[in-house]
């Protein structure tokens, strides 16, 4: 080795000196150096050659080392054992590291340069003390920060997952990579990285609390970037490219175009009616689509799937024709209507109207529902404007067909309410045969104001068919001619000047109501609630009613209290005059005598003594 080279050649020199030296005994120091002959003794030491000296200091210096505590330096591996390295740095002795500290490089091997960092120089046993691990830390924030300066690229080793991203180790260091900057698409997976060495930038350094922020994504975004560049430059209308499903969302999907991303629209995706574009794709496919529109800067790409397909219309079959039976799968459905596939991107239209013959309001809920598999018949056919029309009650039988044989006029049936309005009461027969019960039409006494008053629907009906138009296709019912009109019987019960007995029901503005009995209630007017000594009825008094008015039709009935005691007063007045006429006759009263005869009559008719 130099180092024992170096060390014999000034040993040999040193021997050589003390062989010419004189031995002088030992005796005082002071009385030794006032008495020596340096002259003699300069005379008997060999002179060295300049430049054997030189030679001797350049020896030193190649293969000595300043061993200056916390410094680093290069040492190389001279043997190794199963639990330390043995490193030698050219000082005087080696230094021993433990390979603990060289976890990281399973593969050390003797003769590998390693960094060291001088702890001590000798210990207690004079032994020089050497760690790798501490080297390699200041190393590595050396080159983590020129890294950071100069934007450089460098590789670390994925250790494991952590809260929010991956633990890295660069250059030693243990660097946190956020899950945000693994990738430019969202990761799913982070453990698909875990024990895998990639490239990174370092972004972000805090000395203060020793932190390094790494990220893959950002030379990705730098090779993205280039290549956006390139495609956006080549776009055009109706080009095809591969791409890649990058996001699916309820709208549509995101497609990665190498760089650059497109959307396309849930309804560009496939020519039938779908609820989810995850129908149609998958996350991570690839696929061709066809450019359809991007704006000025393409930054908005619009991109289509279905249009790299033939149009359904264009291949349906020219077989198909109006009144056509077509078997279809329900897709839409509308309050209108329902839509249905014939097949796959070809639709019609069954209307809520063609679904049943009946006419009464109904929605097509009522009929069918999303997935059902239904037959119908083609009404319209337009393939130029690829629309489509077809119903459903074309199937079976117009019930109107023997309408007059069925429910001919005066004839009774039982029918379901089917719904009401503030006219009337929709009564159906039969699928298809609908009725209008008019609400005047429902009871002979009780005065309906709404029909909900009356029945509910679903309730059963007893109806007679009072018109019938059947070109209208219009039924009217009725109701109360399923009984016997009560008013016929009462028209001579309650006949005009009959006199009941009831009690005042209730005051209203105008007078006041009497019931006379479930089916019978009169009006009172105020002027006929007098009684015969001024004062009127009020609420719950009972007395006897004059029927002043009847009105079979209109159901208005009309009576008086006071009728009763003033058509008396009349009586008795025309009696006293015809007596009075007798009298004259006999007497022949003087005209005074007749005056005072009248005015004692009219008196009592007002009340008076």
């Amino acid at each position: 080795m130099a180092e024992e080279k170096a060390t014999a050649q000034v040993e040999e020199t040193t021997a050589a000196q003390e062989e010419k030296v004189e031995t002088v005994p030992v005796q005082d120091p002071k009385e030794f150096l006032e008495n020596f002959d340096w002259e003699k003794y300069e005379q008997g030491i060999e002179r060295v050659d300049d430049t054997k000296l030189q030679e001797f200091e350049k020896l030193v210096a190649e293969n000595f080392v300043d061993t200056a505590d916390e410094e680093v330096v290069t040492g190389t591996v001279v043997y190794l054992t199963d639990r330390e390295a043995i490193i030698d740095i050219n000082a005087k002795s080696e230094g021993v590291i433990s390979l603990n500290e060289f976890r990281y490089n399973p593969g050390l091997k003797v003769g590998d340069k390693v960094e060291v960092l001088i702890d001590i120089r000798e210990d207690k046993s004079g032994q020089l003390v050497l760690s790798h691990r501490k080297a390699r830390t200041i190393m590595a924030w050396e080159r983590v920060n020129k890294a950071h300066d100069n934007e450089e690229v460098v590789s670390g080793f994925v250790k494991c997952r952590t809260k929010g991203g991956m633990i890295v180790d660069v250059f030693g260091i243990e660097a946190f990579l956020p899950g945000s900057q693994i990738d430019v698409k969202p990761i799913r997976d982070y453990d698909q990285y875990v024990n895998k060495t990639m490239e990174f930038k370092v972004v972000k350094i805090n000395h203060e609390f020793k932190n390094v922020v790494v990220s893959h994504k950002a030379l990705i975004e730098a090779d993205i970037e280039e290549q956006k560049k390139e495609i956006i430059s080549q776009l055009e209308k109706g080009q095809v490219l591969e791409g890649v499903v990058k996001n699916i969302t309820s709208y549509g999907v995101f497609i990665d175009l190498g760089g650059v991303d497109g959307l396309i629209h849930i309804t560009d995706l496939s020519w039938s009616r779908i609820n989810h574009p995850n129908e149609v794709v998958d996350l991570d496919q690839k696929l061709n689509v066809v450019i359809l529109d991007f704006d000025e800067n393409k930054s908005r790409i619009q991109l289509g799937l279905k249009q790299l397909e033939k149009h359904p219309w264009d291949a349906l079959s020219d077989e198909i024709k109006i009144g056509d039976k077509v078997k279809g799968k329900v897709v839409v459905i509308a309050d209108y209507g329902a839509f249905i596939e014939v097949v796959e991107g070809v639709e019609g239209l069954v209307h809520v109207s063609e679904m049943s013959w009946s006419t009464h309001l109904r929605s097509a809920q009522d009929f069918v529902k999303v997935g059902d598999e239904i037959e119908a018949v083609v009404l319209t056919l337009d393939r130029e404007d690829r629309k489509m029309s077809l119903g459903v009650k074309q199937l079976t039988p117009d019930p109107w067909t023997d309408i007059t044989s069925k429910y001919p006029v005066g004839s009774r049936h039982t029918g379901i309410v089917r719904n009401f309005t503030n006219f009337g009461v929709f009564v159906e027969l039969e699928e298809g045969i609908d009725g209008l019960i008019y609400i005047s039409d429902l009871s002979w006494t009780k005065k309906v104001k709404h029909p909900s008053e009356f029945v509910t629907v679903g309730d059963k009906l007893e109806v007679e068919v009072l018109e019938l138009d059947v070109e209208g296709r219009k039924l009217s019912l009725g109701h109360k001619q399923t009984t016997e009109n009560p008013w016929d019987k009462y028209e001579a019960e309650f006949a005009l000047g009959t006199v009941h007995k009831a009690a005042i029901t209730e005051i209203v503005d105008k007078g006041a109501t009497i019931d006379f009995n479930d089916d019978i209630t009169a009006f009172v007017p105020q002027r006929h609630l007098e009684k015969e000594d001024g004062k009127k009825l009020g609420k719950g008094e009972e007395a006897e009613f004059k029927i002043i008015e009847f009105n079979k039709d209109f159901k208005r009935v009309v009576a008086s209290h006071t009728a009763i005691f003033r058509e008396e007063e009349a009586r008795n007045v025309k009696a006293a005059v015809k007596r009075a006429k007798a009298s004259s006759d006999e007497a022949k009263p003087t005209l005074g005598d007749a005056n005072e005869q009248l005015q004692a009559l009219k008196d009592k008719m007002e009340g008076k003594k």
